[in-house]
């Protein structure tokens, strides 16, 4: 059997890591090792940011939301509740947004409530 020299491969996998902890401080970014380390655990935090970030998010549209409620004189739970019992189906989301953005049309959804 003919014998397997993996030196081309074992250079590109090298490469391909030091490329991604480009920019990194220290030996970080230019000691394998340690270079290793750290794209692991940058993407350990970046797969929990990524669902940190949707409940941030969804903190942050409630405040909103309430805000504009607050001014209108209303809060937030008799806006969510004024919405079910009409049947006005507009996620936080939304809200948030035409509450930032079009305060008119979230005028009128909250004169519709009342």
């Amino acid at each position: 059997m003919p014998r397997v020299k993996r030196g081309t491969n074992h250079v590109k996998k090298r490469k391909k890591l030091l490329s991604k902890v480009k920019g990194y401080r220290w030996g970080r970014k230019k000691l394998i090792k340690q270079a290793k380390i750290a794209s692991i655990k940058a993407g350990v935090h970046a797969y929990r940011d990524r669902k940190k970030k949707k409940r941030v998010n969804r903190g942050l549209q409630n405040i909103k939301i309430n805000a504009f409620a607050r001014e209108n004189e209303l809060t937030y739970s008799r806006l969510i509740d004024g919405l079910k019992k009409n049947k006005i189906e507009l996620d936080r989301k939304i809200l948030a947004d035409l509450s930032q953005n079009n305060k008119e049309v979230m005028k009128k959804i909250i004169e519709s409530i009342k």
